[in-house]
């Protein structure tokens, strides 16, 4: 399939001991081709393509696609696929370390990292979503100036108000009661200039307004107060959020950040920041569905899909006479097929791939046997 937009992933020590070039195997050639070998979990990496069998595998053909290219030259590779982590370099689970600690993963380098090793105390557990390490943060030090609205603290939702004579934008924010009778007063001079743009409409004469839905200064005043909340809560409003974010004061400290369930949903998706998004190499920050726990979501959906009784689902989308020929096909199939398999049972064979397409054809012969001395006439 290519590089998979994220998978579990393994590495073969046996095949690519320390000192080899690093590989990285999927899940269904771990089993299939590696597995008799010494294997250690990856869990979950983005944008890879299974490396088994390729120019890194000296002796080693990939059982499930024997035809593969050399090598992958989009797959990024790190200390990890030598079973060593965080900036200690120490394996996990580590039998020289005594200090019990969570390993927690970085989502832009995707390595994994003692708590204590973060230059920051983690949070409680659950009370954040992702961690981004000291050294990505130094890379993309954008997000220092998101870190000080969205890194550890807890998103408050927007919620839309409908009135009579307008549609606003309710925030979750405590305001002052100078900033509160500011606003007010800012809302009645909007709601006049509204009347005056109607008025102007019914004579069609120009409007003296410039264009846009707020009073000219209105939405300049607005931003100043509530820049991030007022840019998502608009998409005809050009605007960028991580300048005026820079704008202000914010620290830079040699830390990890910690950021809550929906912080991806908040970064400026401007033109210029999409272009520093790629230069980068960071696109994957602005897709929701890219989260380890969008994978898990997913994974748990298809488990669930995969339960669903295939015959049941048959079943209902025939009518009477068509289920009843089914149901008494399938008991005559797993009647004899049930037989079949207690002969192996009791001699303690094993069943092969041969036994098992002889007794198919076989099955298939003694049905076709009974179909042909069955003939039904009408009158």
């Amino acid at each position: 399939q290519g590089a998979v937009k994220r998978q579990a992933l393994y590495a073969c020590s046996t095949c690519t001991p320390p000192g080899a070039e690093p590989a990285g195997i999927c899940l269904a050639c771990s089993y299939e081709c590696h597995g008799t070998h010494r294997l250690f979990e990856l869990y979950t990496k983005r944008n890879f393509r299974c490396d088994c069998g390729n120019s890194k595998f000296k002796n080693l053909q990939c059982k499930l696609l024997p035809e593969k290219g050399k090598v992958n030259s989009g797959n990024k590779y790190n200390d990890n696929f030598y079973g060593l982590y965080c900036t200690c370099k120490r394996p996990y689970p580590d039998p020289e370390d005594e200090i019990p600690d969570e390993m927690i993963q970085c989502i832009v380098c995707e390595d994994w990292f003692h708590g204590r090793h973060l230059g920051a105390v983690p949070p409680e557990s659950g009370d954040f979503h992702e961690m981004v390490c000291q050294a990505c943060m130094k890379r993309c030090h954008f997000l220092w100036a998101y870190a000080s609205q969205l890194a550890g603290k807890e998103i408050p939702p927007l919620t839309k108000a409908n009135s009579l004579e307008d549609e606003g934008i309710v925030l979750k924010v405590e305001e002052s009661e100078e900033q509160k009778k500011e606003i007010k007063k800012e809302s009645g001079v909007e709601h006049h200039d509204t009347k005056e743009e109607k008025q102007s409409e019914q004579f069609n004469e120009p409007s003296t307004s410039s264009g846009s839905a707020c009073p000219e200064g209105y939405c300049s005043k607005f931003l100043q107060k509530f820049p991030m909340e007022f840019a998502e809560t608009t998409s005809e409003f050009s605007f960028c959020k991580l300048k005026e974010l820079q704008s202000k004061p914010f620290v830079k400290k040699d830390t990890a950040t910690f950021w809550p369930s929906n912080w991806r949903s908040k970064l400026c998706t401007c033109e210029d920041c999409l272009k520093m998004y790629s230069e980068l190499e960071v696109q994957f920050l602005t897709d929701e569905c890219d989260t380890v726990l969008a994978y898990e979501n997913k994974g748990t959906s298809d488990q669930e899909t995969e339960r669903r009784d295939p015959l049941m689902d048959t079943l209902n989308s025939m009518n009477r006479v068509q289920q009843v020929e089914l149901i008494c096909e399938y008991n005559d199939l797993k009647t004899e097929l049930t037989d079949y398999l207690r002969r192996f049972a009791d001699e303690g064979t094993v069943v092969k791939r041969e036994d098992i397409q002889h007794f198919f054809e076989e099955f298939q012969s003694r049905k076709r046997r009974r179909t042909n001395r069955m003939q039904y006439y009408c009158s």
